[in-house]
């Protein structure tokens, strides 16, 4: 328990720590003022034993009761509003740190199987620390303490009484024992189970066209279907294992107060204890109830809140690439590559490859599905490191850039665009976030979106949602290549930017591609004949290799694959559909 307590502590950080702490000892305060009502007390019985009640008894034991009415009502509110800021306070903080730490991961993290976790984490995990986690452990150490600090104050009434709640306060701490391991081992199981259950949501979602096509409702929906039934199987399984083990110390924790009661009972009848401190004895006995009690009932979830720490402390602890290098300024963009090996886990994706891009040139990637053309891109543009060999920008090294003044000199394109949800003019000012407007329009202009964006009820402020999914394709690759126009990097990688574009808008995105590349290194890889003949060079990747490399002419005088390229696609260029 101090153990798990310890790292919640060490994980919030100093000034978050500091409002735990001082919850903490402010809820012992409160404490002292709540067992104030036991002079309150005190007083009117030793005026009744003495069978003389006067107004100053009336009055002082109103006063003293009134004191620890407002003062523990004062303090809680005071300790409540600081394990309310400490606990949002530390998500928040976390939550911007798990982002930032994001930002300097390789991008091979990012798969399928790390969002569910990265979204359970940021979402569920989080939302149970700043709600459920600060409660816990603020709860269960004010109920230790306060059963300590009564044990101290009963020892200068009766040593014996204070002993008999001291072996119940062990005794307790005994079935704790074995409500945290019975704990330990199922919070592992939930925390998984909730991080499937998102994963499988999300997937669900994002594939609702799937969903409905194939009429994958129900029972033919195995997988959701699945995590939902094996998350409602581990939640049931905690209560089942758990309810006996809290009821066991809730028992020793009544027990504890009814033997409390009994000795005092029995050691005034046996005359060695007067009737004021017997009373005394026996409204403390009710205090430690309350306190065992509820340090008792919420401690079964710090297992919970361990794991929970552990799974957001995880990502944080996932290695970084290494982003400490010089901000520096490249003299010129050539782009190289030499020798250069990248695995994903055991499997090779690109092996031994050597290449030049001079600056202000234009270069096209072609070659089979898998064959390693989206990876070459991703390792020239260091979203990944390279296992063996070098990339360089301007003759140094990638790896000697700073991150942040290394991606100052690229702007991308992707096949597969990622907007945010937010304003479509945020979007596409989205890397120079106090752009003014005018260059928004005019950027959206050269990309041939501004006239469906004038169209929309609201124009650029006009809030679309996550994903673009409220966009069409061809308009959300329209914004994302306003939005590099917005940028104007010196070096552009394109993936295929022009797939999900309609056939009579892509002679005016070409045009709006042309500006885009205009006196700039670009780096794309292409599908579509018009655009590789183009290039100033093309290589043709397979199986990780460069098999091929020179302009158009030169390749297609040789007899090899991109070739056979060309001769596909104007073969499909003459298909006609027979009416």
């Amino acid at each position: 328990m101090v153990e798990i307590i310890h790292k919640f502590f060490a994980f919030c950080g100093e000034e978050n720590r500091k409002k735990f702490r001082a919850s903490i000892w402010l809820g012992v305060v409160q404490a002292m003022f709540e067992a104030l009502k036991i002079p309150a007390v005190a007083c009117m019985v030793r005026a009744l034993l003495a069978g003389q009640v006067t107004a100053r008894d009336v009055l002082l034991s109103l006063g003293i009761m009134l004191l620890s009415i407002v003062g523990a009502g004062l303090i809680k509110a005071k300790a409540t509003m600081l394990q309310t800021e400490g606990g949002y306070d530390t998500c928040a903080k976390k939550r911007v740190e798990i982002a930032e730490h994001m930002r300097y991961l390789p991008m091979g993290y990012f798969n399928e199987n790390s969002l569910g976790q990265i979204t359970s984490v940021t979402t569920n995990v989080m939302e149970s620390l700043e709600n459920v986690a600060t409660r816990v452990v603020m709860l269960v150490c004010e109920g230790l303490l306060t059963t300590a600090l009564i044990i101290v104050m009963l020892l200068f009434f009766d040593w014996r009484v204070a002993l008999v709640l001291a072996v119940g306060l062990a005794a307790f701490l005994f079935a704790n024992v074995a409500l945290q391991k019975a704990a330990g081992k199922l919070a592992g199981r939930k925390v998984d189970a909730d991080e499937k259950l998102v994963e499988k949501v999300m997937e669900y979602l994002q594939g609702m066209a799937e969903v409905k096509a194939y009429r994958l409702t129900g029972q033919k929906s195995r997988e959701l279907n699945d995590a939902i039934a094996a998350n409602c199987k581990i939640n049931t399984d905690m209560e089942m294992a758990l309810i006996p083990r809290m009821t066991l110390q809730n028992l020793i924790s009544k027990l504890t107060g009814v033997a409390m009661v009994l000795c005092s009972c029995l050691f005034y009848c046996g005359g060695s204890m007067d009737a004021l401190t017997a009373v005394v004895m026996v409204i403390s006995a009710f205090i430690v109830n309350a306190s065992l009690e509820t340090a008792g009932n919420y401690s079964a979830l710090l297992r919970v809140v361990d794991q929970s720490v552990e799974r957001a402390q995880a990502i944080l602890n996932t290695p970084q690439m290494d982003v400490t290098g010089e901000r520096l300024a490249p003299a010129t963009r050539d782009i190289a590559a030499e020798n250069i090996a990248f695995s994903y886990d055991s499997r090779r994706i690109i092996d031994g490859v050597t290449l030049r891009i001079p600056e202000k040139t234009a270069t096209a990637i072609v070659g089979p599905s898998g064959g390693g053309k989206t990876t070459l891109v991703n390792l020239l543009a260091r979203f990944w490191d390279v296992d063996a060999g070098t990339v360089t920008l301007d003759g140094r090294n990638v790896r000697d850039y700073d991150m942040d003044s290394l991606m100052e000199n690229f702007s991308f394109v992707f096949q597969s665009v990622y907007l945010f949800h937010d304003t479509i003019a945020n979007n596409i000012r989205f890397g120079t976030p106090d752009a003014p407007m005018e260059e928004v329009i005019a950027a959206a202009k050269k990309a041939c979106c501004h006239e469906f964006i004038s169209a929309l009820p609201e124009g650029y402020d006009t809030v679309i949602g996550e994903g673009g999914a409220s966009l069409s394709g061809g308009e959300k690759q329209r914004i994302s290549i306003a939005r590099a126009m917005m940028k104007d990097a010196p070096v552009i990688f394109l993936d295929e930017a022009t797939a999900n574009v309609d056939p009579e808008n892509e002679n005016e995105l070409m045009q709006a591609i042309d500006a885009l590349t205009r006196e700039k290194t670009v780096v794309m890889i292409a599908h579509r004949l018009k655009t590789v003949e183009r290039a100033d060079q093309i290589l043709v990747v397979d199986q990780g290799r460069i098999v091929q490399q020179g302009t158009h002419e030169a390749l297609m005088a040789e007899d090899g694959i991109y070739r056979r390229f060309v001769g596909e696609r104007v073969e499909a260029a003459s298909w006609k559909v027979k009416t």
